[in-house]
């Protein structure tokens, strides 16, 4: 058997992850996989900041980001601000076999979907409604920050055939203003993947990420000869120090990376879980920290740490 990975985004990817998996196991395509990965992320209630179940924006709509590049081709396609549309990852895969008219956004990319018969419903569960009521709420007593759950998922895979392909899919920060993207659906900031090299994948605080074009960064420095961890390592903990520096302010960094041996690597300034497998291991959630001398700190996470994420997630709101 030819090697194949495939990496994730937090542990809300790992259910798609497994998925994946399976079939790059049993040869199909690395496009098919990333596919199948995320559409599983979209699906689930419980995850806030991605699809169905999603946090609305600062109207009470569910507007959503999504991304998709062929690393053969470089073919890309994503959509920005799609509403009401149960799979933005399709639409996005869709949209990059058109050579003009591959980003749409808005209400053009909500007509789109609905023109080429992807299935269409109301984003908006009761359980985000419920918390975006109780935000305004806080918000009318007190200042808060309403800019939290802003976790995309990003996804890439590597297939038996030496193909890589990358998606993104997220409903971005809650409470954002109508209309505001971050950099999920941008290309070399939120994704980027060559199949002769490797690919990359970002979530955090987009409008700080899109600074640095960090997924190409990453894409450039494994080119050049780095491994994915090394590329991640020069690629985001230097520029977050420059950031800081000339900014005066850094938000939260995660990145990804796949080459074409499979070999992975993450960089983070936060406490950040993500999901990764390959031929020569199992599925597995593992979390990262960053460390000392701009480097990663990588480890399983614990029962107690899934039980609790568990827990957190289905908690009930007041």
């Amino acid at each position: 058997m030819n090697k194949w990975g495939t990496i994730a985004t937090w542990r809300m990817s790992y259910e798609g992850l497994v998925a994946a998996s399976q079939l790059l196991t049993e040869q199909n395509s690395a496009a098919d996989a990333v596919e199948t990965l995320i559409q599983k992320v979209e699906s689930y209630q419980y995850y806030k900041s991605v699809g169905y179940g999603g946090l609305p924006n600062e109207a009470g709509v569910v507007q959503m980001d999504a991304a998709f590049m062929d690393g053969d081709t470089f073919a890309q396609g994503a959509v920005a601000g799609i509403e009401d549309v149960q799979h933005p990852i399709s639409v996005a895969r869709a949209l990059s076999r058109n050579h003009y008219n591959s980003f749409l956004v808005g209400t053009g990319a909500t007509q789109y979907a609905k023109l080429h018969g992807f299935t269409t419903t109301n984003m908006l569960t009761a359980r985000a409604k419920k918390i975006w009521e109780n935000r305004r709420a806080q918000l009318r007593r007190q200042s808060l920050n309403p800019y939290d759950g802003h976790d995309t998922v990003g996804a890439i895979a590597l297939d038996q055939q030496n193909s890589l392909a990358v998606g993104t899919s997220t409903s971005g920060l809650f409470m954002k203003k109508p209309g505001r993207v971050g950099d999920s659906p941008l290309s070399g900031s939120g994704f980027y993947a060559d199949s002769q090299v490797g690919a990359a994948a970002a979530t955090g605080l987009g409008e700080d990420i899109m600074k640095g074009c960090l997924s190409y960064e990453i894409v450039r420095l494994m080119a050049a000869g780095c491994s994915p961890q090394q590329a991640c390592d020069q690629a985001v903990y230097p520029f977050i120090q420059k950031l800081q520096q000339r900014y005066g302010q850094a938000g939260e960094f995660s990145l990804i990376a796949m080459n074409t041996k499979g070999q992975w690597g993450v960089a983070t300034n936060v406490e950040f879980t993500f999901s990764v497998a390959t031929s020569q291991s199992h599925p597995q959630i593992l979390i990262a920290y960053p460390a000392e001398q701009q480097s990663t700190k990588i480890q399983p996470v614990t029962p107690e740490w899934l039980a609790a994420y568990e827990k957190r997630i289905k908690k009930p709101l007041d």
